[in-house]
């Protein structure tokens, strides 16, 4: 079968499926048609799905409960987020560190159960972690930009550069545009964990032992999800159901190996 361009999708090679959540396979908490049915033909050649994203504001254990209120089969081998790629950073790069995080009580919990030793409290600090925070106030925002000024030397690290957040009604402010008005407040600007670094992509292949050849990056935004497939050497495949618009896709340097409407059209190529 062709993609959405006319290309043809040669898919049945793939066995390690990468797929975006969020404007990908569900909309906020309503799954789209053909997710469950793509899910059950990549276990039925005896592929795995895992799903990698930037989204921080939720844990492994809090993502669970999510999808399987959708009816999507899935254990904690299925997932793989930023959050867990900011906890391997932090262990490799800052072991110990004291570090201030603004983010969800979700995101806090799950970093402090990881063994990094948070605060949420503005005070001296090894290192400044943010994250997409679905319950950010204005008081969370003065406290990281009282220490961003104030202890000018931290290492400053946010979890995902995702500009917006798809929703039902259309879009919500993401980590990215986040850090652009802390950006304003501070003039400080943060290194991004998550995608379109390859990091997380390299990681799940490694865990699982599938090479570039036999995994498939899918996603909605061009500027993570197909830019880290990219930046990773393996396939990727642009979906139209969320961010990101057919000229989105066509004008970039970073294009999919192919383009689909929706997961339901992967599923029936596939």
């Amino acid at each position: 079968m062709r993609d959405f361009l006319g290309k043809e999708a040669e898919l049945g090679g793939k066995r390690l499926w990468l797929l975006d959540m969020d404007g990908t396979i569900y909309m906020e908490d309503r799954i789209f048609d053909g997710t469950l049915e793509l899910l059950a033909a990549i276990r039925a050649r005896g592929g795995r799905y895992v799903f990698i994203t930037n989204n921080s504001s939720k844990s492994v254990t809090d993502y669970l409960k999510k999808v399987r209120a959708m009816g999507i089969p899935a254990g904690e081998e299925n997932f793989f987020t930023s959050a867990q790629a900011a906890v391997l950073l932090l262990r490799e790069r800052f072991p110990g560190a004291k570090v201030y995080c603004q983010g969800t009580a979700s995101l806090v919990r799950e970093l402090r159960e990881a063994g990094i030793q948070v605060t949420t409290e503005a005070e001296p600090v090894d290192l400044v972690l943010t994250g997409f925070d679905t319950e950010l106030t204005m008081e969370k925002l003065r406290r990281t930009c009282q220490i961003l000024t104030e202890q000018k030397g931290v290492p400053y690290y946010a979890t995902n550069p995702d500009l917006v957040c798809p929703v039902s009604f259309g879009y919500v402010p993401d980590c990215g545009s986040m850090s652009v008005m802390i950006r304003n407040a501070t003039g400080r600007y943060p290194i991004f964990i998550g995608k379109p670094e390859p990091t997380m992509i390299q990681i799940v292949m490694e865990k699982f032992g599938r090479t570039k050849a036999e995994t498939v990056v899918v996603g909605d935004r061009v500027y993570t999800d197909v830019a880290s497939g990219v930046h990773a050497g393996v396939d990727t495949i642009g979906v139209l159901s969320g961010e990101a618009t057919l000229e989105d896709f066509q004008n970039t340097d970073t294009p999919p190996t192919w383009l689909f409407e929706n997961v339901r059209e992967i599923w029936k190529a596939l």
